[in-house]
C-alpha cells in the first residue's frame, strides 16, 4: 500500500473520529481505535498475499475517497438520483431499508407491521437510543477484521442496518436492505448484523446499486448470527456504477440445527471483492451457498467462500457460476474446512463458468481441508465456452443466434437463480443475465433444448 494512501485515511479518521456514530460512548471508541489501529499495521491487501492474488487493488491506492461522518458536514444527498435507483430497484412485498451514500433514509424506506419480537432498524440510531443492545450486536469477530478493507469499515461505519429476532419470531416478508451510492469519489462503510434467536426465520436481501457512472468505493461488512434452529436466507445483490469499487465481507456463525443459505450476484462494479464464509458451531448445521457473476468490458469479480465445519453431523453444499464476457476476469476460491472431529460431515462444492470470448478470464481453486475420517466430501471446477452442438440444434429449430445464444446462457445460469423465492427479484435478476429472451421463451427453454 502507497504511503498516501495509508496516511489519507488515516488522517481521515483522525479528523473525523469524533464525529463518527456513537462517539460518547467509550466501548464503542474502543472497538474503532483497535480498528484503525489494525489497518494501520495491515494496510490494502496486495497479491502479495495468497488470497488476493488474482486480485489487485493498486487502483484502489492511487484514488483516495473522501469520507463522511455525519450529516452536520453532509446537508443531504442528491433526491433525483435516490429516487430514481429506488424507482429501479424497488421489490414488492418486502420492508424496505434505504440507505444513501452510506445513510439512512427513512422518508425512503418503508417498514410494515412487525411481530413482536422483531426489530428492524438503522443501526446508527440503535446506537444513539439503545447503546447496551447495539453493544451486544457489535460484539467484535476477529475473522470480520482479517483484512485492513474491513479493518477500515470497523473504524469508519456510519450507519448500517440491524435485524434482531427474538427465539421462535419468523419475519414473513423479505428486509431488503437497499443501499444507493449518488456521489462521486466518496467511500461509504456499510455495516450490517442480523441476530436471530432459536428457531427464528428471515430472509434478508442485500442489495447495492450505483448511479451512472460515478466513481466510489462500497466497504461493507455483514454479521450473521443463526441461533438453534434458525433459518436465515441472505441474498446479496450487487448492481454498484460500472466504475465503482465493491468490497465486502459476510460472516456467519451458525448454532445448532441451524440452516444458512446464502445467494451472491454480482453484476456491477469495475473491480468487486465479496467474502462469505460460515462457521456450523454445533451438530446438525446446514449452509447452502450459491453464487452468480457477470462480467463484461474489463469487469474483475472476486468471490473467496469458506465454510468452516467445526463439529460432526454438517452439510453443506456450494455452487457457483461465472459468465465473463469481452476481457472481463474472475477469480472464485472456495474453501471447505472439516475440523478433527466433525465425524459424519457431508459437503459438496462446484465451480462452473462460462467465457463467451476469448479475452475473458477465470482463476478457479475449490479447496477441501479435511481433518475427519468419516466424511463425505467432493469438490470440483469447470471452465468452457457455449456448446456448438447446442447452438446449432437451436439454430436449426429457427432461432437467430443472438436469442440461441441467449437461451443458453439462461439454461446455464437457471439453477442459482431458481433458488430465489421472491418472485419479483427472481426475474429481475435473469433480465440482468446477457442475451435476452422474448417474455415467452421461458415456457420453451425445456422443449429447445436437447437431453443429451
Amino acid at each position: 500500500m502507497t504511503t498516501g494512501a495509508r496516511e489519507h485515511y488515516l488522517g481521515r479518521f483522525a479528523a473525523h473520529r469524533a464525529r463518527l456514530a456513537g462517539a460518547s460512548l467509550p466501548w464503542l471508541q474502543r472497538l474503532r481505535d483497535a480498528a484503525i489501529e489494525r489497518f494501520a499495521g495491515l494496510g490494502l491487501p496486495t497479491t502479495r498475499e495468497e488470497d488476493w492474488k488474482y486480485t489487485n487493488l493498486s487502483a484502489l491506492e492511487r484514488r483516495l475517497f473522501d469520507v463522511v461522518a455525519d450529516g452536520a458536514q453532509f446537508s443531504g444527498f442528491r433526491n433525483d438520483v435516490a429516487e430514481r435507483e429506488l424507482a429501479r430497484h424497488a421489490l414488492d412485498d418486502t420492508h424496505r431499508l434505504v440507505f444513501v451514500d452510506g445513510r439512512y433514509a427513512p422518508g425512503l424506506s418503508h417498514v410494515a407491521s412487525l411481530p413482536r419480537g422483531a426489530e428492524i432498524g438503522s443501526l446508527a440510531e440503535l446506537v444513539a437510543t439503545r447503546p447496551e443492545v447495539a453493544a451486544e450486536l457489535l460484539d467484535t469477530d476477529p475473522e470480520a477484521e482479517a483484512n485492513g478493507l474491513a479493518a477500515l469499515n470497523a473504524a469508519f461505519w456510519t450507519d448500517g442496518a440491524y435485524i434482531d429476532l427474538a427465539p421462535g419470531v419468523a419475519i414473513d416478508a423479505p428486509v431488503h436492505l437497499l443501499f444507493v451510492a449518488t456521489r462521486m469519489d466518496l467511500a461509504s462503510f456499510p455495516r450490517i448484523v442480523v441476530r436471530t434467536g432459536a428457531g427464528a426465520e428471515a430472509t434478508v436481501i442485500e442489495h447495492y446499486a450505483g448511479s451512472d457512472d460515478a466513481v466510489y468505493l462500497t466497504d461493507a461488512v455483514t454479521r450473521i448470527d443463526a441461533g438453534a434452529g434458525a433459518r436465515v436466507t441472505h441474498v446479496k445483490v450487487q448492481q454498484e456504477s460500472r466504475r465503482g469499487f465493491h468490497i465486502a465481507g459476510i460472516h456467519t456463525l451458525q448454532a445448532a440445527d441451524s440452516r444458512f443459505a446464502s445467494h451472491s450476484f454480482a453484476f456491477g462494479g469495475q473491480l468487486a471483492r465479496n467474502d462469505i464464509a460460515t462457521r456450523l458451531e454445533a451438530e446438525g448445521c446446514n449452509a447452502k451457498l450459491a453464487g452468480l457473476y457477470v462480467g463484461s468490458g474489463r469487469q474483475h469479480h472476486d468471490h473467496h467462500t469458506c465454510i468452516d465445519h467445526a463439529r460432526p453431523r454438517g452439510t453443506s453444499r456450494e455452487l457457483y457460476k461465472g459468465v465473463l464476457d469481452d476481457a472481463s476476469r474472475a477469480v472464485f476460491n472456495g474453501r471447505v474446512i472439516v475440523r478433527p472431529g466433525a465425524q459424519r460431515t457431508d459437503a459438496q462444492q462446484s465451480n462452473h463458468n462460462l467465457l463467451l470470448s476469448d479475452g475473458a478470464e477465470v482463476n478457479t481453486k475449490p479447496q477441501l481441508e479435511i481433518w475427519a475420517d468419516d466424511v463425505q466430501c467432493a469438490h470440483g471446477a469447470t471452465v468452457g465456452q457455449l456448446d456448438a452442438d447446442r447452438l446449432h440444434y437451436l439454430r436449426a429449430r429457427g432461432l437467430d443466434a443472438a436469442t440461441a445464444r441467449g437461451l443458453l446462457i439462461h439454461a446455464f445460469a437457471a439453477d442459482v437463480l431458481r433458488d430465489i423465492t421472491h418472485a419479483g427479484l427472481r426475474a429481475r435478476l435473469s433480465t440482468l443475465l446477457p442475451g435476452q429472451l422474448p417474455e415467452d421463451m421461458g415456457e420453451l427453454e425445456c422443449e429447445l433444448l436437447p437431453t443429451s
